[in-house]
């Protein structure tokens, strides 16, 4: 744990997710139910987190979303396998191309905040 209470940074295959996760899914304390398995590239830091709220604690700037012209980027990375999956793709699908593993459909909500 960090000197404020959060937790240090988490490997998940070659990546770091930060952010106050609480599981090796990247699962955290502001989502933590069983499809919340998602971490996002943020293109402000080039650093994943868990969510939105986990970046604007821990970064020292605002989060942006990324351009709608960069749909290709693989900003998005499954919990479960750590592979990734292009905002295009992510779009299309409520499932991991890599393990067949769900993802949360309630994060549709949020889409405007990660990407434009």
């Amino acid at each position: 744990m960090t000197a404020d209470g959060a937790k240090a940074p988490r490997p998940l295959g070659a990546r770091v997710v930060h952010g106050r996760t609480v599981d090796d899914q990247t699962r955290c304390v502001h989502y933590a139910g069983p499809l919340d398995v998602l971490a996002i590239l943020f293109p402000c830091c080039d650093r994943w987190y868990p969510c939105r709220e986990c970046h604007d604690e821990d970064a020292d700037h605002p989060g942006r979303p990324w351009d709608a012209g960069r749909r290709d980027a693989h900003a998005l990375l499954c919990g479960r396998c750590g592979d990734t999956t292009s905002i295009a793709e992510y779009a299309r699908t409520s499932a991991c191309g890599r393990c067949g593993g769900p993802f949360n459909p309630a994060c549709r909500a949020h889409h405007h905040l990660y990407f434009a």
